[in-house]
């Protein structure tokens, strides 16, 4: 993609971001997004096939870079424990910083189809291996019990984030979610250590 349509189809992403947040992903028509892009409707269709597409695009690309965020970041740590609260550290504080980026990772994807919810869920799968790296690292440190099932535990660990964000959301935001890293990892941590 060209740096001129590459900053269009951010515009769009942003918008779509937005506005999905603010109405939900039924309520979101494509005019809207348009709307606040900036763009005309049919210069969406360039970028789109469908609605379900521009969803499927926003959590690529917003979960791909946090993703590279987590990647960059657990290369600065030394032991699992480290990344592993570097990761919880991360997420916490993207989603406390980006609370319509919150709303969509968190409400939209349950309140999807199963085929859109499988298409999303392939965005997860990097990250949701990330976790189980580190579980991995972990249990070869020997800081993390030997008998863990890495699968299982991964989705243990995003799972229970995953709940910590969406409490935080359906609370009406009324505590910090990055506040919340310390009690999570340490919780994370007494369940997996040796």
């Amino acid at each position: 993609m060209t740096s001129r349509k590459q900053e269009k189809f951010e515009m769009i992403l942003d918008a779509a971001q937005k506005v999905i947040a603010e109405n939900g992903f039924h309520g979101s028509q494509v005019s809207k997004i348009a709307k606040e892009a900036g763009v005309a409707d049919g210069t969406i269709y360039l970028y789109f096939k469908k609605k379900e597409d521009i969803l499927i695009s926003l959590f690529e690309d917003r979960l791909g870079k946090l993703v590279d965020r987590f990647n960059s970041s657990i290369q600065e740590t030394d032991t699992a424990e480290q990344a592993l609260r570097k990761v919880c550290e991360i997420h916490f504080t993207e989603l406390e910083n980006n609370v319509d980026l919150a709303y969509v990772t968190q409400i939209e994807l349950r309140q999807s189809s199963i085929e859109l919810r499988k298409a999303i869920g392939l965005s997860v799968k990097p990250y949701i291996q990330l976790i189980e790296h580190i579980v991995q690292k972990g249990i070869h440190e020997n800081s993390f019990r030997p008998e863990l099932d890495p699968k299982l535990t991964r989705h243990l660990i995003f799972g229970a984030m995953d709940e910590v964000v969406t409490s935080w959301l359906i609370s009406g935001r009324k505590y910090s979610l990055s506040a919340q890293v310390d009690k999570t990892v340490d919780f994370f941590l007494k369940a997996l250590s040796s």
